[in-house]
């Protein structure tokens, strides 16, 4: 447990930021899992719509740097390439 003022104002600021960041992946997991379940069951006039706002979840998470940028850009890769096969 830190003792100096500074120490304490610190954990209990990263503490914060930490539940935001998980809220923020949870997000992201749910969104994609949702995605991915559309194009396994063939939906993919729906998942072209939800496309749009995956992207923009994965953008939001690299802009905060919740998630690293070239993560972001690598799962938006991969799930057009998955879109795509499924077409």
């Amino acid at each position: 447990m830190p003792r100096r003022k500074t120490s304490i104002k610190k954990t209990r600021s990263d503490r914060k930021k930490h539940l935001q960041n998980q809220k923020i992946k949870q997000n992201l997991k749910k969104i994609i899992k949702k995605f991915r379940g559309l194009i396994a069951a063939k939906n993919l006039e729906e998942a072209k719509k939800l496309l749009s706002s995956v992207f923009s979840q994965l953008d939001k998470a690299a802009k905060k740097r919740t998630i690293h940028p070239q993560t972001a850009d690598r799962k938006k890769s991969r799930l057009m390439k998955r879109l795509s096969k499924g077409a």
